[in-house]
């Protein structure tokens, strides 16, 4: 089997793990505050992937320096704020709505890729932006009075992952990703402790009759193992195996996968408005990253 073909399965695997994982947190923090599960699920994939590092990474002769550490911990902000938002958020929307949402990082990164790096978005990218905010319209707007809480929350989450992806192209290219990652998972972690400390009551963290409860332990394992140590080092491997706008468009399906999960998992009903707007979504976060004629778009990592 060719590597190209390998990676598109892999990615896509991984994409399925983020859509999947809307419904495994909704259930979790229902028994486990937000902070208190994003310190966990993070410590955890701290963890794997140090020992990772010492397994088989060690022995290239990589040497730490304080500018990576800068570096990860940069990204490690951005990565903190849009898991928190979003983990925040699913308290008060629902998972389908909130994977289509957070799926607009893809449209805006065009966009701050023009205010921040001076690179101008495509024509493609602008049909991509009119797309999606139409697909949002149809998704909160029209079935509802208001934007809810939580649709602003993700919202922000959404925000803070563009933000996260530009500040990774500055970066991955120059550090090996591994090291780059294990210092952003720590900074997360780090973050999510100091965070539930202040607002939370962290020693839920260490009672047993929470962390043992299948909602919990199954939501951690999945989401620290498959969804962040797993997750972020294969994207970063196999993306060198692929084009980016296949990877882009791999990427789309994260929300497509967020409402199928929510559907068979907990019955969640999609009206025909709200697939209307799931559908322009889509359309949107495909558009934004068409290659252009001269030149083809960035690759876009995913969260």
């Amino acid at each position: 089997m060719k590597k190209t073909t390998i990676s598109d399965f892999t990615l896509l695997f991984v994409v399925f793990i983020w859509g999947a994982t809307f419904v495994m947190v909704q259930n979790a923090i229902s028994f486990l505050e937000p902070f208190s599960f994003n310190a966990v699920r993070f410590l955890l994939a701290f963890l794997l992937l140090v020992i990772w590092y010492f397994l088989f990474f060690r022995k290239k002769g990589f040497i730490w320096n304080s500018s990576l550490i800068f570096a990860g911990t940069k990204l490690g902000v951005w990565l903190f704020l849009g898991y928190a938002f979003q983990t925040f958020g699913l308290l008060y929307t629902s998972p389908a709505k909130a994977g289509f949402i957070t799926g607009l990082n893809v449209v805006l990164v065009p966009l701050f890729s023009l205010m921040l790096l001076k690179q101008k978005p495509t024509r493609y990218a602008l049909l991509g932006v009119m797309a999606a905010t139409v697909g949002l319209y149809l998704m909160t707007i029209v079935e509802s009075s208001a934007l809810t809480i939580g649709d602003f929350l993700v919202f922000l989450c959404s925000i803070s992952f563009a933000m996260h992806i530009i500040t990774t192209a500055k970066f991955a290219g120059v550090y090996p990703a591994l090291p780059l990652t294990i210092v952003q998972i720590c900074t997360v972690s780090f973050l999510s402790f100091f965070s539930c400390a202040l607002f939370e009551d962290v020693s839920v963290v260490f009672d047993s009759g929470v962390m043992l409860k299948t909602e919990v332990w199954l939501a951690l394992f999945v989401t620290s193992s498959l969804a962040t140590a797993f997750a972020f080092v294969a994207q970063t491997y196999f993306q060198a195996y692929t084009s980016p706008t296949r990877v882009a468009v791999i990427f789309a399906m994260e929300p497509v996968f967020a409402a199928v999960t929510s559907f068979f998992w907990i019955q969640e009903r999609l009206t025909y408005v709200t697939i209307a707007g799931c559908l322009f979504i889509l359309l949107g976060m495909i558009l934004v990253e068409l290659p252009h004629k001269t030149k083809e778009d960035n690759p876009v990592a995913g969260i």
